[in-house]
């Protein structure tokens, strides 16, 4: 396999999904489905043997999707997390992003679309279907105290501008076409505002951002 292949794995206890969305990710050149499985066991086993760059999960598969991204992610936190369900309950959005789960995708979304995301996720980013995203951020607002604005204090002027940037949906290429940087700056600063914010992903600190901002 190329060394800039992406190596994917698809664990769906829906056969025709599966085989579904796996021939479409096939057809990307630069894309490869090494494995495929249908619950948690099948989802740890693949992860630890085969050590595909993505695997896409479903909540609701025998043995929980949230549960084997949560084990994934902290055994082998280098392997990106893709939730593919039908399920739109906030909690389940905000426990898998919780786990580690990298993007948050609803069933039914078009191949082009799904291809794009993949590509996002595996370049780094966080991805939400933007219904639900909303809805989340809704909801943190009306029903979470919002957090202290003192740990906004600890970005310097050039990660407040890239964290406002995040909180408009603004992806890392878009952000650095903004600002005028290269999108491996920006993937830097990144890093070091999810530490001083103390979150685990984008999601989390552009929620955070938007609440103090209310």
């Amino acid at each position: 396999m190329p060394a800039n292949t992406v190596a994917i794995a698809v664990i769906d206890d829906h056969p025709l999904l599966r085989e579904g969305v796996s021939s479409t990710l096939q057809s990307v050149d630069d894309f490869e489905v090494i494995d495929q499985g249908e619950s948690y066991q099948d989802a740890l086993r693949i992860a630890h043997e085969a050590m595909p760059d993505i695997i896409l999960l479903d909540i609701s598969m025998p043995g929980g999707g949230v549960e084997a991204a949560r084990d994934i992610h902290e055994a082998l936190p280098s392997i990106k997390l893709v939730m593919l369900t039908a399920s739109e309950d906030e909690k389940d959005v905000m426990t898998a992003l919780q786990a580690g789960a990298n993007a948050y995708i609803l069933k039914g979304i078009g191949g082009k679309k799904l291809i794009e995301i993949i590509r996002r996720v595996s370049s780094g980013e966080t991805f939400i279907t933007p219904s639900l995203a909303t809805s989340i951020l809704m909801h943190s607002y009306n029903q979470e105290t919002a957090p202290s604005p003192s740990l906004l204090e600890k970005l310097n002027e050039r990660e407040s501008s890239i964290l406002k940037a995040l909180s408009r949906g603004l992806t890392n290429k878009q952000i650095a076409d903004e600002l005028f940087l290269s999108e491996k700056t920006i993937k830097h600063y990144m890093t070091n505002i999810l530490q001083k914010l103390q979150v685990k992903n984008r999601v989390e600190a552009a929620l955070m951002a938007q609440k103090i901002k209310n």
